[in-house]
């Protein structure tokens, strides 16, 4: 009964499986790292920078994570998470820093440190999130070297790419952000844009904070399809059966 109905259809499920092992493989492989995504990159605005922690240290469980900030940030505010407690460490400054506001600083926040109230398993995945005032600089890269501590061993998440160099082809990459150009504004800067858009802004907000659950209903999603996939083909092979058992004639 090997119809040319059947051997499309065994074709397109083939054809239809191979594709979503690719999809699942490419998920995969973009959350090896332990990366950053922020919710603006424009010049002097404020942001939220979520950084995933995708995976503990081999096979043994996350239990600190400490972020610390480039030189060009002077300070950040981490967002509460209820799995972890966490530090804002400081810095002194060989001297005084002038603000854009005339005023001066002598001490700046170096590093955030974020420590599991339980060691997060290596195959969970959690979010931290940072609110921080991005430079007046559009076109400069902001790294932010990762030292993630596990029960067992550690991954410094430091590395970054020299002139030429694929950043791909780095092993423990540092998170990085690029600043861009400063969005358009009518002279009252970010918060006559903001208040101009309040429900766009929060719901940015809550994306940005809820990052690990919308990962979550990704693969979810993924799998629904593929099992949705599966399914129909398995429906059409029984409907085909069906059409040749009564074509067939009577004996």
């Amino acid at each position: 009964m090997n119809t040319p109905a059947l051997r499309r259809t065994l074709q397109t499920a083939a054809i239809t499986g191979g594709a979503a092992a690719l999809l699942l493989a490419a998920a995969g492989g973009a959350s090896a790292h332990v990366g950053v995504t922020p919710d603006k990159t424009a010049a002097n605005s404020y942001a939220l920078l979520t950084f995933g922690i995708p995976h503990g240290c081999d096979t043994s469980g996350t239990t600190k994570v400490a972020i610390t900030l480039p030189q060009e940030l002077n300070d950040a505010q981490p967002t509460v998470n209820p799995n972890w407690t966490v530090e804002k460490v400081t810095e002194q400054l060989a001297e005084p820093k002038k603000l854009a506001d005339g005023t001066s600083i002598t001490k700046r926040t170096s590093q955030i440190v974020y420590t599991a109230k339980t060691p997060l398993a290596h195959e969970l995945r959690d979010a931290l999130v940072l609110s921080v005032k991005l430079p007046d600089a559009a076109g400069t890269t902001l790294y932010f070297p990762t030292l993630q501590s596990c029960e067992i061993g550690q991954t410094d998440w430091s590395e970054i790419a020299k002139d030429g160099q694929d950043p791909h082809s780095l092993g423990a990459p540092a998170p990085s952000i690029t600043v861009t150009a400063a969005a358009g504004t009518d002279g009252h800067g970010e918060a006559a844009a903001a208040a101009s858009h309040p429900t766009e802004t929060a719901a940015t907000e809550q994306a940005s904070v809820t990052d690990s659950g919308a990962d979550a209903l990704s693969w979810a999603g993924l799998a629904a399809g593929v099992g949705g996939l599966v399914l129909g083909g398995a429906a059409f092979l029984r409907s085909g059966a069906r059409r040749n058992a009564a074509a067939a004639p009577a004996k």
